[in-house]
């Protein structure tokens, strides 16, 4: 199997290279593509056999995974998060669309992967219309994980034609949206009301309190 390759402009993504990518996602096709940060490698929430493979291909085990769903708005929020109050969502509809990942108590439909129920989910609107169109169109969100290595900048995590060389054998399709970011999100937990920051990347969250 070799992925294909779709490139996509980013600030105007054409309908039917959408509609192409979205095939290979409901097929419980693995993808990667761009968000507003680092690249990042997804699957449709719902398919338990795809995010299985997303797992192998990061080398983690589902249950033990620290996965984001990539939402195309707030409105999805709800379904997968509790506790939600009206504070925190105000700081949610300032800051996103952007580079952060919101931390919150898991809900009861929150899928579960590995057969573990998650306590917690990681929440994502990035600004990025490839990435916000291909969920619209498809419906519901997409798992995610960031290709991006924790411990050095690597470059094959902002060119795409490097990203493909590197994973064309293991996924379906590589979205070439441009040049990517070398900076991930900034992850926020919210569990509590407090917006701590488990890490600082792209977003200053500050600025939206």
């Amino acid at each position: 199997m070799s992925a294909t390759l779709l490139r996509i402009h980013p600030d105007n993504p054409p309908q039917n290279r959408i509609a192409q990518a979205v095939e290979v996602l409901r097929n419980g096709g693995v993808i990667i593509y761009p968000t507003d940060t680092v690249y990042g490698l997804g699957c449709d929430i719902h398919n338990a056999r795809a995010v299985e493979k997303l797992c192998r291909i990061k080398g983690i085990h589902p249950d033990k995974a620290n996965l984001s769903f990539i939402c195309s708005d707030l409105s999805h929020i709800t379904d997968y998060a509790n506790g939600i109050t009206t504070p925190v969502y105000k700081v949610l509809k300032k800051a996103l669309p952007g580079p952060f990942t919101f931390i919150f108590e898991a809900s009861t439909k929150a899928p579960r992967y590995g057969g573990v129920k998650r306590k917690t989910v990681g929440i994502r609107v990035p600004d990025n219309q490839i990435c916000t169109t291909l969920v619209r169109e498809l419906g519901n969100p997409i798992v995610s994980t960031s290709i991006h290595d924790e411990d050095e900048i690597l470059e094959y995590s902002t060119d795409p034609d490097l990203i493909y060389e590197k994973y064309r054998p293991l996924v379906d399709l590589v979205i070439d949206g441009g040049f990517g970011n070398n900076i991930a999100s900034t992850v926020v937990d919210c569990t509590n009301e407090d917006f701590d920051i488990i890490r600082q990347g792209a977003g200053d969250i500050e600025q939206y309190l």
